[in-house]
Order: C-alpha cells, then sequence, then structure tokens
C-alpha cells in the first residue's frame, strides 16, 4: 500500500513538473476582437454616441462608426489611441474628464454612462480598440 500511494505522489509531482497539474494560462483578451466590440462596445456607442457622432451626423467633424473615423477624429484630432485609454479623448469625455476648454461632458443633456459601460470602452481601447471591417 505505501508502494502505491508513494507512486502516487511521485507520478502527481512529475505531472506538476511538466505544468499539466496547473490550471492553463490564460487565452488572447476577448477584448481584442472585432466580436467584442460588435456585442458590447458598439452598442454603448450606439445608445449613447451615434445620435451626434454617426449615421449622417458627424458634430464636431466626429464620426465614431469606424475606427478610421475614431483616428482621424474631429476638430480637435483623434480620440482614439489604440492600447492607451488615458490617451484616448473618447474615453476621457466618457469618463467626464475631457479637456478644459471643452465644456460639454460626453453625452450632453444625458447622465454620464455607468461605470460598467466606461469599463467596457476602456477595456476594448486597451486591448487595440478592434473594430470589424
Amino acid at each position: 500500500m505505501k508502494q502505491v500511494a508513494a507512486g502516487v505522489c511521485l507520478t502527481w509531482v512529475a505531472l506538476m513538473g511538466l505544468g499539466l497539474g496547473t490550471a492553463r494560462a490564460a487565452g488572447p483578451d476577448e477584448a481584442a476582437t472585432p466580436e467584442f466590440y460588435k456585442t458590447k462596445v458598439q452598442p454603448i456607442l450606439q445608445e449613447n454616441c451615434y445620435r451626434c457622432h454617426g449615421g449622417m451626423n458627424h458634430r464636431g467633424g466626429l464620426n465614431i462608426q469606424t475606427r478610421a473615423g475614431m483616428l482621424k477624429g474631429g476638430h480637435d484630432g483623434s480620440v482614439l489611441v489604440p492600447g492607451d485609454p488615458a490617451k484616448s479623448l473618447l474615453v476621457r469625455l466618457i469618463r467626464h474628464e475631457g479637456p478644459a476648454n471643452d465644456p460639454m461632458p460626453m453625452p450632453p443633456k444625458r447622465p454620464k454612462l455607468s461605470d460598467a459601460d466606461i469599463a467596457t470602452v476602456e477595456r476594448w481601447v486597451k486591448a487595440g480598440a478592434m473594430m470589424p471591417e
């Protein structure tokens, strides 16, 4: 019986040493996929931003329906710095931390986005702000 127990322990130690008994490392962040944008981010932007910055409306010269539009930006330049939410004007505006010379928080005349929605947009930007073509 002692030999069986010792054999089981040695097998377990060997498996642990090979990494077979440990949890696998997490795969790529789902926020780095166009699907994350389509299912999580785009609905937030549609609900809160498209009225002024989507479709035929490009208030301030900004169209946020495409990645190219966000990278180009509007009158104040790019609103998106993929990988860096702190430098992305989009994130700063929805957090109500926009530039001092811009007195209008986003979205205007509406409540600030929820902390969960802001976190979703930040996560997407941090992961590279991938969008479908």
